[in-house]
């Protein structure tokens, strides 16, 4: 390469470099307005994760200071939920506590209202629907109830072999030992269920006389 190529080449880099920086100091504020903000994006995200914990936490421990209460019930319901799924979190403490104290409609209204929260996940809701059918048992309009309960033992419904469960009991009050016996039957064959629900259902069979399904 010539002297004269080589100092063009320096030259030319000169020019680069000037106009690179006369670049960066009109639009360099540019760059560090986007640092700032991813920065200050990352801390109030971790801000925000520390509030949710820190608000969860609290919750939890407010729930089960209530349930420790003498008054376990009024505890309960005097606590205020920041949102919906809380809110259904505490009326199923609440109705547990009502029904461990023998007030069926205490519990009943704790349910009603959680089960008609439509802003609630549909696996609350039916939870909810399901405890009070059990509350009510045969309190319960014997139609409502096996209408309710339908809609609960729906193929891939999450509380489906308990509903199955409810339903074998209300066949029973109806003296349908036959049709007792085939929801049973129903339960045994649910991919899933509980040891404690398959006890239960197969001791029922053989209380009735009939053959427990063979697993």
């Amino acid at each position: 390469m010539s002297e004269i190529d080589s100092f063009i080449e320096e030259v030319t880099e000169e020019v680069r470099r000037d106009k690179l920086f006369a670049l960066l100091k009109k639009y360099g504020w540019i760059g560090v307005v986007v640092i700032l903000g991813i920065v200050g994006g990352a801390a109030y995200t971790e801000w925000s994760r520390t509030q949710a914990e820190n608000a969860a936490q609290a919750f939890g421990d407010q729930l089960l200071a209530a349930v420790q209460a003498e008054n376990s019930v009024a505890a309960l319901g005097a606590i205020e939920a920041s949102d919906a799924n809380r809110a259904a979190l505490t009326g199923l403490l609440l109705a547990g506590e009502a029904q461990s104290a023998g007030d069926s409609d205490a519990a009943l209204a704790a349910l009603k209202t959680v089960a008609s929260d439509a802003a609630l996940p549909p696996s609350l809701r039916e939870l909810a629907l399901l405890k009070s059918v059990i509350v009510a048992g045969a309190g319960m309009d014997p139609s409502e109830r096996a209408a309710a309960l339908a809609d609960l033992a729906r193929p891939g419904a999450p509380y489906r072999p308990l509903a199955l469960e409810q339903q074998a009991l209300l066949a029973l009050e109806a003296g349908d030992r036959e049709g007792a016996i085939g929801l049973l039957q129903q339960i045994s064959g649910e991919a899933g269920i509980t040891p404690g629900l398959q006890q239960r259902a197969t001791e029922l069979m053989v209380a009735l006389g009939a053959e427990p399904a063979v697993q």
